[in-house]
């Protein structure tokens, strides 16, 4: 056993062994004790990521945008996320007076709650998971569909017809955008034959354990779709227009300050990290990778993927909400359909268990040259698919042209006679 690429897995048996040790009498007791560890560790460890992202995200917006960012409170700003707690710790917590006071408070600790309990499933080393699951994936996205019933909540605790209305947006843009995830989430869990995180990372490493092909290989279109619809079920932008000052009045939690507006923003930050993980999970390979530990190569692919949230933040504007939905429906969620069933028959066609070959059928191939024709198969349907779409959108502009030409026409003639 290498004592630093297995350091996460030495910790918490050592840390399993005491609590075992302690509570010899019951081991029920001792089990319950260490999950509670454990939870208490991952919550730890989704407040301090959301401490350190808000400051790093600020630092690498503002060189985007060439301007400064934190730099007042400690040295080089590192004290900044410290300041904000402070300030949202002492800052008047009020309550509208006509709210239902139970859902208006329970609204920012249960979109915390359904934050947090994404990680239970997240493997970061061997061995190391919070529990693995053999239904992972189900868990995740039941979990993530769990943010709507607090956004909800908050629009109709609060007694504001505008944070209502804001809520519904925002459950409109979530409840839509987990289609088209879900559809490219299944390529996934068919090329693993799993819905285990763990067997999912598996499929993607060799059987001694060195990296193997990762799925953003075979499956490059869903990769793409997942992480956009990642992007906008954590509503950051180019998708925040739901909670934009322009938009309405700042979304579902307007009526909220202090602390618990606080919890709305830690939710945002741990749920868009914890899309991070996933995608890493999904289609990097998970902690999978040479020379460094594996916990370090999970945080460096995941560090990558936030990273491209953060310039896309600091680059792109807000669309609108019409244009929102139209890519969601009218694109994302028809490309994805096409995509899953060429993915289906391709998968059925070629094959690389000769056991499976044999009692199925299907032509036998090596893994790499079934990555290489999903991959073909993948970017002919996204080409194909921007060729259309940029073709319908030509279409749409001469229309429009044509329109305006006419007016322009029709007014011209009126001007005359």
């Amino acid at each position: 056993m290498n004592p630093i690429n297995d350091l996460l897995k030495i910790l918490s048996d050592f840390v399993a062994g005491i609590v075992s040790g302690i509570f010899a009498f019951s081991p029920f007791l001792a089990d319950l004790v260490t999950m509670g560890l454990a939870a208490v560790i991952l919550c730890t460890f989704a407040a301090l990521s959301f401490m350190g992202l808000t400051y790093v995200e600020r630092k690498v917006v503002a060189r985007i945008q060439d301007r400064l960012g934190p730099n007042q409170a400690g040295p080089f700003g590192l004290l900044q996320p410290i300041a904000d707690g402070i300030k949202m710790f002492t800052k008047e917590d009020t309550t509208p007076a006509n709210a239902d006071r139970w859902v208006y408070n329970l609204a920012p600790l249960v979109i915390a709650i359904f934050a947090l309990t994404t990680y239970a499933v997240l493997p970061f080393a061997p061995g190391v998971v919070g529990t693995n699951l053999n239904v992972g994936v189900f868990y995740l996205i039941a979990i993530g569909s769990g943010s709507i019933v607090a956004i909800l909540m908050a629009g109709w605790g609060s007694n504001n017809k505008y944070a209502l209305l804001g809520a519904f947006r925002t459950v409109a843009q979530l409840v839509g955008y987990e289609v088209p995830m879900l559809l490219n989430v299944l390529p996934v869990v068919m090329m693993a034959g799993s819905m285990s995180l763990v067997d999912i990372i598996n499929k993607q490493t060799t059987l001694d354990g060195n990296p193997g092909i990762p799925f953003i290989v075979f499956f490059p279109l869903s990769a793409l779709v997942f992480l956009i619809s990642g992007i906008a079920e954590t509503g950051r932008s180019p998708f925040d227009l739901l909670e934009a000052e322009s938009e309405i009045v700042a979304g579902f939690h307007v009526e909220y300050s202090g602390m618990k507006f606080a919890l709305f923003f830690l939710g945002e930050y741990v749920n868009a990290l914890a899309v991070a993980f996933v995608f890493s999970t999904f289609f990097l390979g998970g902690y999978a990778g040479p020379i460094l530990p594996p916990y370090v190569w999970l945080l460096l692919k995941a560090a990558l993927i936030f990273f491209i949230f953060m310039w896309l933040r600091g680059t792109l504007p807000r669309i609108r909400i019409d244009q929102m939905h139209n890519l969601n429906w009218k694109f994302f969620v028809p490309v994805s359909i096409v995509h899953l069933v060429v993915v289906m028959a391709l998968m059925k066609l070629f094959v690389t268990d000769p056991a499976q070959a044999e009692a199925f059928g299907g032509i036998l191939v090596a893994p790499i040259v079934q990555a290489v024709i999903l991959f073909v198969a993948s970017m002919t349907v996204l080409l194909v698919s921007l060729a259309i779409a940029a073709r319908r959108a030509r279409v749409l502009r001469l229309q429009e042209e044509a329109i305006l030409e006419q007016r322009r026409a029709e007014n011209l003639a009126a001007a005359r006679a």
